[in-house]
C-alpha cells in the first residue's frame, strides 16, 4: 500500500492474531536488547505510517489515537515535513547554536515569539530536545529571574523523567528507587473537580483549591522563596483535566501578588490540541496569560525539538552558561518545526481540532448516558479523556476495564492510551489531519469495546 493509500486507508486486521509473524519476530527481537522497563503492551510494529494510519510488516492496518502520545498533531509523515526535511538534509545536518548561527534556529524562534501567549512586549526562545528538558529549562529562567529557589507544582502533573522533573511529576511510580530526588519543589492540590469533596458546587470547589494552594506558602515554602508555580493548562498524564479558567485567574492573582512566574507547561496540549494553537491562549484572553511557556511533543512534527518562551526581560536574567545545550534547535528539527506551524495555518488544524472536539464531546456525552462504566468526560477542543468507574455513584476508578478496553481495540485495529492519578482514563490524542471516515472507525471500534468489556 502506498503512503496516499494508507492515509486514507480505514483499520484493518487482516492476521489471524496479533501480533502477526512478522510483526512478533521484531518483538522477540525487541525484548532480548531492550529493557524491560520500556515496555509496550502494544501488539503493533511499525512498517510504514501516514495521516493517522500505521501498517505494520504484516499488512494490518491500524488507526493511531496515541499518535506518539501527543507528537503527531500534523500526522505521520506529513509530505510538506518529510520534504522540508530532505532539503536541510542537503544543506547540513546540525550545528551547535552556542558555535555557529544557523537561520532555521532564528526563524523559528521569530515565529514562536510572536505566536505564544506569553506577558510582554516582545519573546525570546530556546530550544531543546524534549519536554522535560523544556520544564527544566522554564524552572532555571524562573529561578534567575526571581533569585528564588523553590517551585510549587501540582497535584496529578506531569514534567518528565530527568532528576528535576521526576521530583516535579506527581506520580511517583516514575521515580521507583531514584531518591533522593531535588529539594525545594512544593506540591498544591490541582482542580480536580470531577473528584471535589462530596456536594461541593464548582465555584465553591475552585475556592477551596485556591485555598489548598495559598495553604503552601504557610505550610511549605513562604510565598518570597517561590520562583514559580508550574501548571499545566490541560493535564495530560493526570487526566486531561482542564484547569477552570477562574482558578488559573486567582493564580494569575497570586503570582502578581508575591512576585512569582506563572510557567504553563504545554508540553502536551500545544500546536492545535486545544482548539488554540496554545491552550494558554485561553489563559490570555480571560487576562492571565503565564510568564513562561514550555513545550515539545507536537512542535516539530516527530523530530526531537522543544522550546521555553519568555519575554525579553525574564530571558536576559540568565547567566551565560546556565541554559543551552549540544542539539537544542538541531537544524533539522527547526527545518520541521518551521513546516509544522505552515502545515497548520494552511489546513487549518486548529479549527479542526475544534470540529473533532466538538464530535467527540457528543458522541462521549451520550455513552455517559448509556454506559454507567462511563464516569466523566472532560477535556479542551480535541483533547478529550473518558474517566471510567465502577459505577456512577461511588466513582470508584476501574483501571482494569481501562486496560481490556485498550487491548480489545488494539486487537481490533484501534491504538488508544490511558491516562490519570489512577490509570483509568482513555485519553484521545490523534492527529488532526485525521478524516470523517477514520474517526467514525474509530468510534465504533471504542463503542464496541466499552460495550464487551463493560458488562
Amino acid at each position: 500500500m502506498s503512503q496516499e493509500e494508507l492515509r486514507k486507508a480505514l483499520p484493518r486486521i487482516i492476521t489471524a492474531e496479533l501480533p502477526g509473524p512478522k510483526s512478533a519476530a521484531i518483538i522477540r527481537r525487541r525484548e532480548a536488547v531492550v529493557p524491560k522497563s520500556i515496555r509496550c503492551i502494544y501488539p503493533c510494529v511499525l512498517d510504514k505510517a501516514a495521516g493517522a494510519m500505521i501498517q505494520d510488516p504484516d499488512g494490518n492496518i491500524f488507526l493511531d489515537w496515541v499518535g506518539g502520545v501527543g507528537v503527531l498533531n500534523v500526522g505521520h509523515s506529513h509530505p510538506a515535513l518529510t520534504e522540508a526535511v530532505k532539503v536541510q538534509a542537503d544543506r547540513y545536518f546540525h550545528g551547535m547554536f552556542n558555535i555557529v548561527t544557523h537561520e532555521g534556529y532564528v526563524e523559528l524562534a521569530e515565529k514562536l515569539g510572536s505566536k505564544v501567549p506569553v506577558r510582554g512586549s516582545h519573546n525570546k526562545v530556546m530550544f531543546a530536545n524534549s519536554g522535560a528538558e523544556a520544564d527544566e529549562n522554564a524552572v532555571k529562567v524562573a529561578k534567575a529571574f526571581t533569585g528564588r529557589p523553590n517551585i510549587i507544582v501540582m497535584s496529578g502533573a506531569f514534567h518528565g523523567r530527568t532528576l528535576l522533573t521526576m521530583a516535579m511529576t506527581s506520580k511517583k511510580a516514575y521515580a521507583a528507587g531514584q531518591g533522593p530526588l531535588p529539594g525545594g519543589i512544593f506540591r498544591a492540590e490541582f482542580p480536580y473537580l470531577y473528584r471535589k469533596p462530596e456536594g461541593m458546587p464548582d465555584d465553591k470547589a475552585v475556592q477551596y483549591y485556591v485555598d489548598r494552594l495559598t495553604s503552601v506558602f504557610e505550610e511549605c515554602a513562604a510565598a518570597d522563596t517561590i520562583a514559580a508555580i508550574v501548571m499545566e493548562p490541560v493535564q495530560g498524564e493526570g487526566g486531561f483535566i482542564p484547569a477552570p479558567i477562574e482558578y488559573v485567574k486567582a493564580v494569575r492573582r497570586i503570582c502578581d501578588e508575591n512576585g512569582i512566574m506563572l510557567v504553563a507547561d504545554e508540553v502536551q496540549c500545544g500546536f492545535a490540541r486545544s482548539g488554540r494553537l496554545f491552550a494558554s491562549e485561553y489563559w490570555k484572553d480571560a487576562g492571565c496569560e503565564p510568564d513562561i511557556l514550555s513545550t515539545a511533543k507536537s512542535i516539530a512534527g516527530g523530530i526531537p525539538l522543544a522550546a521555553v518562551i519568555a519575554r525579553d526581560e525574564v530571558f536576559d536574567s540568565v547567566p551565560v552558561g546556565v541554559i543551552g545545550g549540544t542539539y537544542g534547535g538541531n537544524a533539522l528539527a527547526c527545518a520541521a518545526g518551521i513546516k509544522v506551524l505552515e502545515v497548520i495555518e494552511k489546513e487549518g488544524l486548529v479549527e479542526r481540532a475544534g470540529e473533532i472536539g466538538r464530535k467527540l464531546f457528543a458522541r462521549f456525552a451520550e455513552w455517559k448516558e448509556k454506559y454507567e462504566c462511563v464516569g466523566d468526560v472532560r477535556g479542551l477542543g480535541a483533547m478529550v479523556g473518558i474517566e471510567f468507574v465502577k459505577d456512577k455513584q461511588s466513582k470508584e476508578p476501574d483501571a482494569k476495564l481501562v486496560g481490556d478496553i485498550i487491548m480489545y481495540s488494539a486487537r481490533h485495529g484501534l491504538l488508544m492510551e490511558n491516562a490519570g492519578t489512577y490509570g483509568n482514563v482513555i485519553r484521545f490524542l490523534a492527529p488532526l489531519v485525521m478524516t470523517d471516515a477514520q474517526l467514525e472507525a474509530g468510534l465504533a471500534i471504542y463503542e464496541e469495546a466499552i460495550v464487551r468489556c463493560c458488562g
